[in-house]
């Protein structure tokens, strides 16, 4: 956990003004002693309630398995940034994201 990408991009984010949260289906308990100052949540879902965007870090199967339509209901704003390329371009535009990921161009829905 120590030399996980997803802590300088948190530690970022935060130094930048977010609220950051954070949901993790394996390495949460890690997480929460390496990073402190955020909201660990139960699921997803309830990470993404109002959120602004998610930053996907991590390929488990739970996320590439996500209802995108539920995703997209819970969010303030439908922005995804993909770090890991687990989403299609075409399937997050046509969910109506604006969705940006590594080594492809962003698409727009």
């Amino acid at each position: 956990m120590r030399d996980a990408p997803s802590i300088p991009l948190v530690t970022g984010l935060i130094d930048m003004g977010a609220k950051v949260k954070a949901f993790d289906p394996v390495g949460m308990e890690q997480a929460k002693s390496e990073l402190p100052n955020i909201t660990y949540c139960e699921d997803a879902y309830s990470c993404a309630e109002g959120a602004d965007a998610v930053v996907v870090v991590t390929e488990w199967t739970q996320f590439r398995g996500l209802d995108l339509d539920r995703l997209k209901a819970t969010m303030a704003q439908p922005v995804v940034v993909d770090l890991r390329n687990i989403f299609s371009p075409q399937d997050m535009a046509a969910a109506g994201f604006t969705y940006e990921s590594v080594g492809r161009p962003p698409a727009q829905g």
